[in-house]
């Protein structure tokens, strides 16, 4: 009998040792090798193609010039948000992995799909439930929906493909890829060489048959995908689905894209006849209040191609203890320290001995830099006790000598802040150049210093 070979494997990045190590030298993680079996046994069930069509067909250089060229024809689905994530819909041959936290509502997400292609013969395999399962929330789901939605549960890859084979499906759904395994590797389901040789099997087929697959795949405690760090690289697209599961909305957020944005974003809300999808975000980002309330300001931001209105609110309060507390939600506490800062030392204003807190309204996480006017109005807002006005919003950079910096594709900002029906909007006059203020009903405010901005507003 053939010796058992073994090596030690990074839970956290991949890393593969033949001893066991302390701290990982590519991802300097503590305590995170495990040790797994690495000898392939001899299996008489094929891989996708017994993994030979490699072997057979030797690749040669080709001198790019000389290299035909087609555009690829994107199959469009029936979830508008799904096909602006993806970058214009379902790429053939792409490899799509979605990852998200248990019971944010991945499953459904894919078995929503699944069902609204009619027209498509898509394959779901489950590792993790069973055909009565599926069956019921598909019946809660799309009831009447008359799909070619094909219910596999099975966790051998070489089975999955024996059925793939048979059906030929259009689409591959595989839930979860953490359940899957090869008997090619002698080691449990989830571990980190199975992940990553069945994430390579489907990544084969659906190169060599250009048929579209996604996987669905847990989470950590860290919020990072389970498995290694080299299952993100393999992929073509990671999309995070994420959201409260004690609140409706979930935000679908393209992590990578090779064939799109990798700054898009989709909202959805859960009902309980499934996902529904928000064509219009700005709508239930903004809190309707019937009276004035100090420390909330509007501003306008950009997620990828999307312009959306976002609630700001802010408390400060004269700090109980020695040490003043800085808290955020949704934005970067090192930012708004140094917001505090630009107050601080070019306004005059006293904050340093004051508790602030910051909220953005709705569960987003931001990283535009044009909401910082707005952060910063509502923190003078709450800190004088004065109101800004519902109708105004802002859509500028402040920077640390406390000038209006100016943001890009301000027209769709402004565009945005019109259809909602606010009357003002403060931008950076450096912004002014090239912009036609005359086609625009809704009034736009330029001004240079942050000073300007607290002068009109608070005088």
């Amino acid at each position: 009998m053939a010796k058992t070979k073994s090596a030690y494997f990074c839970q956290s990045c991949g890393y593969e040792s033949p001893k066991w190590l302390g701290k990982c030298p590519s991802c300097n993680q503590w305590n995170t090798f495990v040790e797994e079996v690495i000898e392939k046994i001899n299996s008489s069930v094929p891989d996708w193609k017994n993994s030979s069509t490699t072997l057979q067909r030797a690749a040669r250089p080709a001198v790019i010039t000389e290299i035909a060229y087609r555009d690829e024809q994107r199959q469009l689905t029936s979830d508008k948000e799904l096909n602006r994530v993806l970058g214009g819909g379902i790429v053939p041959g792409s490899l799509v992995l979605i990852g998200g936290e248990p019971g944010i509502g991945k499953s459904t997400l894919m078995l929503q799909l699944a069902l609204s292609l009619p027209k498509l013969k898509v394959l779901y395999v489950s590792g993790e439930e069973s055909e009565q399962q599926i069956k019921m929330r598909a019946e809660r789901l799309l009831p009447a929906a008359k799909s070619e939605c094909y219910i596999l549960t099975e966790t051998s890859t070489q089975n999955i493909f024996k059925q793939i084979e048979a059906l030929e499906p259009h689409i591959v759904i595989i839930d979860s890829i953490q359940t899957l395994y090869s008997a090619h590797i002698e080691s449990t389901p989830g571990s980190v060489s199975q992940v990553r040789e069945c994430a390579a099997e489907m990544l084969r087929f659906a190169k060599e048959t250009a048929t579209p697959v996604f996987l669905i795949g847990h989470i950590t405690k860290d919020g990072t995908i389970a498995g290694p760090k080299i299952l993100e690289h393999m992929v073509d697209t990671v999309l995070q689905f994420e959201g409260d599961r004690h609140h409706v909305y979930r935000i679908l957020r393209a992590v990578k894209n090779r064939f799109g944005s990798a700054s898009e974003l989709g909202i959805y809300e859960m009902q309980g006849n499934g996902l529904r999808e928000v064509s219009n975000p700005s709508e239930i980002l903004l809190s309707q209040r019937e009276e004035s309330l100090s420390g909330i300001t509007i501003s306008a931001m950009l997620e990828g191609l999307r312009p959306m209105l976002i609630e700001t609110q802010a408390l400060v309060s004269t700090s109980a203890y020695g040490t003043p507390q800085r808290s955020t939600t949704g934005f970067d506490t090192k930012r708004m320290n140094m917001l505090l800062a630009v107050l601080e030392k070019r306004c005059g204003f006293r904050l340093s001995a004051k508790d602030v807190f910051l909220n953005i309204a709705g569960g987003l996480r931001v990283e535009d830099p044009a909401i910082d006017l707005g952060v910063v109005v509502a923190i003078i807002s709450s800190h004088e006790d004065m109101p800004v006005p519902a109708k105004i919003c802002f859509a500028a950079e402040v920077g640390l000598s406390g000038e209006i910096r100016a943001v890009n594709r301000i027209e769709q900002r402004i565009a945005e802040a019109e259809k909602l029906g606010f009357e003002t909007i403060y931008i950076s006059k450096y912004n002014k150049k090239g912009l036609d203020i005359k086609r625009y009903s809704i009034e736009i405010k330029t001004v240079a210093k942050v000073e300007e901005v607290f002068s009109a507003l608070f005088g």
